[in-house]
């Protein structure tokens, strides 16, 4: 569709993704805009505009989340007095040791640096429902159901973004009377706040060789419920417990662990990481997590509640070493999407808020001297070397990767580094790709077996968890998991890894089914969706409409072939509470 006429809407400054960083940004700019006006004999003024891929801003939202309040504080002194949504300050905090035969040990020590007393355990989405209203309220255009699909460049210089086409079918084609072609953002600088893994950021960062001599970025999987505690329930955990688990149900050698969290309204969040650098291809994330709640302990927990929620999302956490170059010529990088994520704490909420609030200083630079060079963008990266923020993730920089070499390396290595300031054993760690995996043992594969048995009121399907997660895709559209080499799913994977896609997705997406079953349902494959089938005579069947947005499938691919692309309409899923 090249030659489609296009709108072309200009503003100085556009803003995708409203997470903690963008609107941090968007805000710490308008408060920087209004003090100067205050006293300037020429008053600055700007067009501030943020697009978001959810059709209501926070929906698209989730963290553990146990949130430290450094960011908040420097961005609204008086958050607390501004009703700042919050679900409880951390009162109780403990890890503990969980062990297979259902016994556990604990509480455990807690070492000061991930000590949580002083805390306060929040929604996400609800923090960035009341950010956006705080943005709107100085005047920053907040814009949902706005996609951006690709980033615009004049040379190398980012000059905007073009939003998503509305109205294409599934095989690509312009609906009748229903067609909108995407318009064309533009503006002096763009700032990515896409969150993990951004669709956008994804291309850029390479192409602008903004990873040069930088680590692979490192990822984990956080797979999240909030419940309704019942009566039971609310013996065991009290508004304001934060506990930790450790081992059980993670394998040898896999690196996570559990949360609980103790929410307002006699309600709790429940979750397990697992980092996506393990090996072994079976490997099932989301059954891990329904593993871990037919321990006893949480059984104590969960037996007499209810589910409420559910769903998914990837956390960058290779450190300061895996952190791109934060600015090029016309764009910054803030938030998840740029790495700004302390993994020894499990906490990115107040980094991204600073790195949102160090964007903006440095834009409102550029706009008082009207200059947006890429020298003047790169003061980004330069405060960011002289803050709280780079300070705080030097100190961890050598955590993440120990555990790729080993367990115990680790744990050594984390206790050297807490002793050496985050050096460790070594000066600098370096990290192998999480997409790497084993090769299994016997070649081919068959449709994916769950032998975990579910019972519907503590355990869980993928399918049954979609629901509660609120996803909704509208179905007669372009599939938003383009897998770009398809034979590669029915030959070279089935062989070498057994297709690895139909175990860590935690939303059923991706099956390997008879050809029958999967005609018409993969456009990709071909348009008379026949597919080729592999030596078993299964074909790759994509079920876009439950995807949850977590990009597992772009981070984890062995073979790099799947492009998660922003869905038409930014996609429905309903994150509350999350």
């Amino acid at each position: 569709m090249s030659d489609i006429e296009r709108e072309v809407m200009e503003q100085d400054v556009l803003l995708v993704g409203a997470g903690p960083a963008n609107l941090a940004c968007a805000i710490k700019l308008k408060q920087l805009i209004n003090k100067h006006n205050e006293s300037a004999s020429t008053p600055l003024s700007a067009e501030i505009s943020l697009i978001e891929k959810a059709p209501e801003i926070g929906h698209h939202q989730l963290s553990g989340a146990v949130m430290d309040p450094k960011g908040i504080s420097e961005l609204f002194p008086d958050w607390q007095s501004q009703g700042f949504p919050v679900e409880s300050e951390v009162i109780n905090d403990a890890m503990i040791e969980l062990k297979k035969n259902g016994k556990r040990s604990g509480p455990k020590f807690v070492p000061p640096v991930m000590r949580n007393h002083g805390k306060f355990i929040v929604s996400l989405n609800k923090v960035v429902k009341w950010m956006a209203a705080k943005a709107e309220e100085l005047g920053v255009n907040v814009f949902p159901g706005f996609p951006g699909a690709e980033v615009l460049y004049e040379g190398k210089r980012v000059k905007g973004v073009r939003a998503r086409d509305m109205g294409v079918d599934k095989w690509g084609d312009p609906k009748d009377g229903e067609f909108m072609p995407g318009g064309d953002l533009v503006a002096k600088v763009t700032v990515l706040g896409e969150g993990t893994r951004g669709s956008l950021a994804k291309h850029l960062v390479p192409k602008l060789k903004l990873d040069e001599k930088r680590n692979h970025q490192m990822y984990q999987i956080g797979v999240k419920e909030v419940w309704k505690l019942g009566e039971k329930g609310k013996q065991v955990i009290k508004k304001g417990d934060v506990y930790h688990t450790m081992n059980y149900p993670l394998p040898n050698g896999v690196f996570g662990g559990g949360w609980i969290y103790g929410m307002d309204n006699d309600m709790v969040s429940i979750g397990l990481v697992v980092g996506l650098d393990y090996k072994d291809p079976t490997l099932d994330p989301h059954k891990l997590f329904q593993t871990w709640k037919t321990h006893a302990f949480l059984q104590s927990i969960l037996a007499d509640g209810e589910i409420l929620h559910y769903g998914a999302k990837t956390i960058p956490d290779g450190g300061y070493w895996a952190m791109p170059k934060l600015s090029a010529d016309g764009v910054l990088l803030v938030g998840d999407t740029a790495g700004f994520l302390n993994s020894m704490r499990l906490k990115g909420i107040h980094l991204a808020m600073k790195s949102g609030m160090l964007a903006a200083e440095t834009i409102f630079e550029c706009l008082k001297d009207n200059d947006f060079s890429a020298e003047r963008l790169h003061k980004y990266q330069n405060a960011f070397e002289t803050s709280w923020a780079k300070a705080e993730l030097w100190s961890v920089r050598n955590f993440r990767q120990g555990f790729q070499l080993s367990e115990i390396f680790g744990m050594a290595n984390t206790a050297a580094g807490i002793v050496t300031g985050g050096r460790g054993f070594f000066g600098r760690l370096r990290s192998e790709p999480d997409h790497e995996l084993g090769r299994v043992a016997v070649p081919g594969t068959t449709p994916a077996q769950d032998p975990a048995q579910y019972d519907d009121k503590l355990t869980f399907d993928k399918l049954k968890d979609v629901y509660y997660s609120g996803s909704t895709h509208e179905e007669n559209q372009p599939c938003h998991l383009q897998v770009t080499q398809p034979d590669v799913c029915v030959t070279k994977c089935t062989v070498e890894y057994g297709n690895p896609c139909q175990h860590f997705c935690p939303a059923k997406v991706y099956e390997m089914v008879p050809r029958d079953e999967g005609k018409g349902m993969s456009p990709q494959l071909n348009r008379e969706g026949e597919g080729r089938a592999n030596m078993q005579g299964l074909v790759l069947k994509i079920n876009a409409s439950n995807c949850v947005h977590c990009k597992t499938c772009d981070i984890k691919d062995p073979y790099q072939v799947i492009n998660w692309v922003v869905p038409e309409g930014g996609g429905g899923l309903i994150y509350t509470e999350m």
